[in-house]
């Protein structure tokens, strides 16, 4: 049988890729309540895999699951507090979706004018590491609470106190 099974407005037509989206999205909306001010100058990405020039080993295995862009200096001057995109209301709920990006490639790089700072997350890498949904999402959400306090230069605990060092 082809075709549609499932019509496309009900949650199970959503991909596996939007649905990763959707994880972390629903990250970055945790750590909002505090950290709204740092986090407006910030874009998210979702690549697939990580280039094949990246190191081979990190903080948590032989395959990097996630890479942090610190943006060009023009755009770190702007400081927490002052976005370098426009404000949105207190109470416009979640980041939009349209600030996570699909990358295809190597990023913003070769871009003209400030970039600001851009943590890019890998999404087959992630999948392969959890064991279900649920542990799914908790990985996403350690691995951006990992790259915005290296962002910050504090420690993840600092940003979550539930924060499980890499468990």
């Amino acid at each position: 049988m082809r075709g549609v099974l499932v019509p496309p407005d009900v949650p199970l037509y959503r991909t596996r890729a939007e649905r990763f989206d959707d994880l972390v999205l629903q990250a970055v909306a945790r750590l909002e309540p505090q950290w709204e001010a740092h986090l407006s100058g910030i874009e998210f990405a979702v690549e697939e895999i990580p280039p094949a020039d990246a190191p081979v080993t990190g903080p948590r295995g032989p395959v990097p699951l996630s890479r942090l862009e610190p943006g060009s200096e023009q755009a770190a001057q702007a400081g927490p507090g002052e976005p370098s995109e426009p404000a949105r209301p207190a109470d416009a709920g979640p980041r939009p979706e349209a600030l996570i990006t699909r990358e295809a490639g190597e990023g913003g790089a070769g871009e003209p004018g400030p970039q600001p700072p851009r943590i890019v997350v890998y999404r087959r890498p992630l999948m392969l590491r959890a064991d279900g949904e649920e542990d799914l999402g908790e990985l996403v959400f350690d691995v951006v609470v990992e790259e915005f306090a290296r962002l910050l230069g504090i420690d993840p605990g600092d940003v979550d106190p539930g924060y499980a060092d890499g468990d």
